[in-house]
C-alpha cells in the first residue's frame, strides 16, 4: 500500500483528446475528457463499440499518447515522459487485464504471473513468491503449477488478474475483462476483482458492455460523442 494520501486521486485525466488519421479524414474519439479515480475505487466505463473506451484506457495506461491533454498518476504528469520512463511506470505502477487472458500456454500459472515481475527486475525466487501469493489471493493456490490448457476459462482469467496485480500497482486498467466468459463465470471473476480492489486500494478503471456488472461498481461513466458523462451505477442503458 502506498503512503500517499487516500484523498488524492491515483489517476487524473485532464482535457484528453484523441484523433486518428483515417482514409476519410480525421476521426476524433475523445474530446476533452476529464476523470479522477481514487484509491480503492472501482469505476466502470461504458459505451458502444468505437466510442473511445479502449482509446481512453490506452492513454491512461501510457500505451498511446493522447493528441492533447494530460495524464497524471499520483499527481505526477506522466503523459509527456520519454518512452523509457513510460515503460518503467507501466511495469511498476499500472496493471492491465484484457478480454482475452493472453497467457503463455507453455508456462504454468506461477510463471505466467511471474513473467512481468521478472521483466520489471525481480529475481526469479522473488517473482515466483509474489506470483504464488497473488494466485492464492484469487483462490488459485491449487492451480499454481497448472498450465493454461489445464484450467477453465474463468481460472485462466483469474490468472491474468493475478498477473496484473502481482506487482502491487497503483492503477488497474481492464478492457472487457469478463467479455469472453459465460455469465456465471463473469460474476465469479468480477467478485474476485471487486474484492481485491477494496483490499489493496488499487484504483481501477474497467471498460465493459456488461451492464449488470457495471451496476455493482462505485461509479459509472459513459463515453458518448467523445465526451464522458457520469451515469447512475444502477443504470441499465447507454
Amino acid at each position: 500500500m502506498s503512503s500517499l494520501s487516500s484523498s488524492a486521486p491515483v489517476l487524473s485525466v485532464r482535457g484528453v483528446t484523441r484523433t486518428y488519421k483515417t482514409g476519410r479524414g480525421d476521426l476524433t474519439v475523445l474530446k476533452g475528457v476529464d476523470l479522477d479515480i481514487m484509491p480503492g475505487e472501482l469505476v466502470g466505463l461504458i459505451g458502444p463499440s468505437g466510442s473511445g473506451k479502449s482509446s481512453l484506457l490506452h492513454a491512461a495506461g501510457l500505451l498511446e499518447r493522447p493528441t492533447s491533454g494530460r495524464i497524471l498518476i499520483d499527481g505526477e504528469d506522466v503523459g509527456a515522459l520519454d518512452e523509457r520512463a513510460r515503460t518503467r511506470i507501466r511495469l511498476s505502477r499500472i496493471g492491465f487485464v484484457y478480454q482475452f487472458h493472453h497467457l503463455l500456454p507453455e508456462f504454468d500459472a506461477r510463471d505466467n504471473v511471474a513473467l512481468p515481475l521478472r521483466i520489471a527486475g525481480r529475481s526469479q525466487p522473488d517473482a515466483r513468491r509474489l506470483a504464488e501469493a497473488a494466485l492464492g489471493s484469487l483462490g488459485l493456490a491449487e492451480r499454481v503449477l497448472h498450465q493454461p490448457p489445464q484450467m477453465s476459462g474463468g481460472e485462466q482469467q483469474r490468472v491474468a488478474l493475478a498477473r496484473a496485480l502481482a506487482n502491487s500497482p497503483r492503477l488497474l486498467l481492464a478492457d472487457e475483462p469478463t467479455g469472453n466468459l459465460d455469465p456465471a463465470t463473469s460474476h465469479t471473476v468480477f467478485e474476485a476483482l471487486q474484492k481485491l480492489v477494496k483490499e489493496t486500494g488499487v484504483a481501477a478503471l474497467i471498460a465493459t458492455h456488461n451492464m449488470e456488472l457495471a451496476g455493482h461498481m462505485d461509479r459509472v461513466f459513459a463515453l458518448k460523442d467523445g465526451h464522458l458523462e457520469e451515469r447512475p451505477a444502477e443504470s441499465q442503458a447507454y
